[in-house]
């Protein structure tokens, strides 16, 4: 990519969520592979510049490898460049030392670990990431790392320390996976002990690093924010940037929450001109409805994870 403004109108579009797993897992559901095949089909005839992927682009790399390998292989297939950060079932989730509401839900085993942020980074890509493309700047990172005390940590920061006294181009826009906030920027935090509050504190970042993060996304001049994770459609301002919480193209999640929220199944499309950038949602041409699967949703026990369930051994 290369600082080169241009009049031209040009697009980008941005997805996350596809979760389309893997036959050879202990659970897999067809019809997020057939949406998200779907989406790519859709994305090849838009022909963009590029494609954003804001996480979760497998249904449990944080467990198999192969998931990443079948999905590298798939957006190798498609031929649209790509710039990829990961999500929680990529990696593992934001780090908690307290065991949630849920006890189906062992959330301490669930924190995210170095090793599976570098094997993804060494599959998908670096992440941080930051590049000028025709005017525009385009930033994607993991923020979940924070508060986590991993080596990821400590890199987030310097990076983003780094980028708020880089030159602002007109347009900065960033690719997340968790959401910066739940209600309102200042919310307090949500206790992962309390099961009316579990939802707020899984989906969205705790104080302090929302507070930091977002100012250091100010200093850096950035414009709009996509993030993913929650499955809802939904959009703020605040303090002039753009936050985008983005649908899925597998499933719907806690759409009854937000007023207005829309959890229909697709991504986005931006299309830049001299004027600014337009986003516009694309829903799936087509929704799969193909009843089979097999294992367990949510963040399943180890004892719940039978793989002799796999269709593909």
């Amino acid at each position: 990519m290369v600082n080169n403004p241009q009049p031209n109108p040009w697009s980008f579009v941005h997805i996350n969520d596809t979760q389309a797993g893997s036959p050879r897992s202990y659970r897999y559901k067809p019809a997020l592979l057939e949406n998200e095949q779907t989406a790519f089909a859709q994305i090849k005839k838009i022909n963009p510049d590029f494609m954003l992927f804001g996480g979760d682009l497998t249904r449990d790399g944080v467990l198999h490898d192969f998931e990443y390998e079948e999905m590298h292989e798939r957006l190798t297939r498609l031929g649209v460049p790509y710039h990829a950060i990961p999500g929680n079932t990529d990696v593992g989730n934001k780090h908690t030392d307290k065991q949630g509401a849920f006890a189906n839900r062992r959330d301490i085993e669930c924190n995210m670990e170095a090793g599976r942020l570098e094997k993804f980074a060494s599959v998908f890509g670096e992440f941080p990431w930051t590049f000028v493309h025709k005017g525009v700047r385009f930033t994607g990172y993991y923020e979940a790392v924070v508060g986590t005390g991993l080596p990821q940590e400590a890199k987030l920061w310097a990076f983003l320390e780094h980028l708020s006294t880089l030159p602002h181009e007109r347009d900065h826009v960033v690719v997340n996976h968790y959401a910066m906030f739940i209600d309102d920027m200042n919310e307090p935090n949500f206790d992962i002990t309390d099961n009316e509050q579990y939802l707020g504190w899984y989906f969205g970042i705790s104080l302090p690093h929302r507070a930091r993060l977002f100012d250091l996304m100010k200093r850096a001049g950035v414009t709009m924010v996509f993030s993913g994770h929650i499955h809802c459609r939904c959009s703020q301002v605040v303090d002039g940037v753009r936050l985008y919480k983005t649908a899925s193209t597998g499933f719907p999640q806690w759409v009854d929450h937000f007023p207005g929220g829309d959890g229909t199944l697709g991504f986005y499309r931006c299309d830049v001109t001299e004027s600014g950038i337009t986003q516009v949602f694309v829903p799936l041409e087509k929704i799969s409805t193909d009843a089979r699967s097999y294992g367990p949703g949510g963040h399943p026990t180890p004892e719940m994870r039978d793989y002799s369930l796999a269709w593909v051994k």
